[in-house]
């Protein structure tokens, strides 16, 4: 039986519509951890909740902004700001929360409107379209208002269930993409940890001093053959106690940064290669500037972010991009030696920050034996080739959501009232 649609005006559909405000006392007021989170527009984007930047506040706030409470499932809408019209749904491990003025809570009435549903309607290019003409353009957008929010109609399912079916397949995609991203966080802390263990704490070097390896032995994380790879002595350096036979030296032996090349938004092409910016990947293109893997380092803008590029890449001009001085295939160590330096502590104060990168060739670093290094690069590689596959199957999952999106939520794919499989 085909499932009836009809559209929805919001104001007849939700039990709460409204954006909240800044508690008085302004940024002042914010803690670095507290019992309520402040949502602010930059925790909300169309690919999820983020807390990147989460603000906290004191019961005192939070109850001065009682009327603007966020409960589980809310969705989220920017109003102001280059941030308008993105839309998410609240992550309900930041609550309790409250939202500042620049986001607009939306709570539907769960048995007229799924809010997970609306959620990717709002999401869907059409709709984005037109919240965006609502705010305008140009350098000042206007905040779209209570009254139009309430106004704007929703076309959706007469059926709860399929509404839900909708969002079910929806958010399927969207949880292996998640769970993909927390899987590459944790690989790349396991490969972190490695790093910190052998080249900071010197743990197999102590571990040998101390008694607590012997050769023909294992221990966790450090096979038996790799005992031999490390000294048995810590000597005086000018970092301090280092293992015998390693040297410290400046950064500048080590690599070049090379300066990344001008490419604006409108002229990348859309095709495999990861375009780079100060902060990380910031689009495709059709041809690269540098062959990869590789690291990226944020020159302008955020002056010492280090990103690794699994592949052939295109630094823009915000960027340096880095030169080993050697063929001896240190990359990814040089990528964990990097995100050690602090390299944002060395950039200007002027009002776009930026890395001097002749006082980072200054820096010191600790050089570990070669036979060492590559060890340490057969794990690090193993962890970089794992992540580079779970973040192209985010890619393909992304774009089959994508396509998707728009078709379910405008009934040109509907799906079966149970499984949530397509029919087309």
């Amino acid at each position: 039986m085909m499932t009836e649609w009809r559209k929805v005006a919001l104001g007849d559909v939700c039990t709460k519509i409204g954006s909240g405000a800044t508690p008085r006392g302004g940024k002042e007021v914010y803690l670095e951890d507290g019992p309520y989170t402040l949502i602010r527009s930059q925790n909300v984007y169309n690919t999820g909740f983020t807390r990147d930047g989460l603000a906290f506040i004191s019961d005192e706030h939070a109850e001065s902004l009682s009327n603007v409470e966020v409960l589980p499932d809310d969705v989220l809408l920017n109003i102001t700001g280059d941030s308008v019209a993105r839309v998410c749904q609240v992550d309900p491990l930041v609550l309790p929360a409250r939202v500042n003025q620049h986001v607009a809570i939306i709570r539907p009435d769960p048995d007229k409107l799924d809010a997970t549903y609306l959620r990717y309607y709002l999401a869907s290019p059409e709709t984005q379209a037109m919240l965006l003409s609502w705010a305008g353009s140009g350098g000042t957008r206007n905040a779209p208002t209570k009254q139009m929010i309430e106004s704007f109609e929703v076309r959706a399912p007469t059926d709860i269930s399929e509404q839900r079916a909708i969002a079910h397949i929806l958010g399927t995609l969207d949880d292996k993409i998640d769970l993909n991203r927390r899987m590459n966080e944790t690989l790349e802390e396991m490969a972190q940890a490695i790093f910190k263990d052998w080249f900071v704490d010197f743990g197999p070097v102590r571990a040998k001093i101390e008694g607590c390896w012997r050769r023909g032995e294992s221990l966790p994380g450090l096979p038996a053959e790799h005992y031999d790879l490390f000294p048995d002595r810590l000597v005086p350096s000018e970092l301090g106690e280092i293992p015998e036979g390693w040297e410290v030296k400046a950064l500048g032996e080590l690599v070049e940064l090379a300066y990344g090349k001008a490419l604006r938004a409108a002229d990348r092409k859309g095709g495999p290669i990861p375009v780079y910016g100060s902060n990380g990947q910031v689009g495709w293109h059709d041809q690269k500037l540098v062959a990869g893997p590789g690291i990226v380092v944020g020159r302008k803008g955020n002056p010492g972010i280090i990103t690794w590029s699994h592949s052939d890449f295109f630094p823009i001009d915000t960027t340096f991009y880095v030169v080993p001085k050697d063929d001896d295939g240190r990359m990814p160590f040089l990528f964990f030696a990097l995100t050690g330096q602090d390299l944002p502590s060395i950039s200007g104060d002027s009002a776009v920050p930026g890395l001097n990168r002749n006082l980072a060739y200054m820096n010191r670093q600790l050089v570990p034996d070669k036979l060492v290094v590559d060890k340490f690069n057969d794990y690090a590689s193993a962890i970089f080739f794992r992540r580079r596959c779970l973040e192209e199957e985010s890619r393909s999952l992304s774009a089959q959501r994508d396509a998707l999106l728009p078709k379910l939520v405008s009934g040109e794919v509907r799906t079966e009232d149970q499984g949530g499989d397509v029919q087309i």
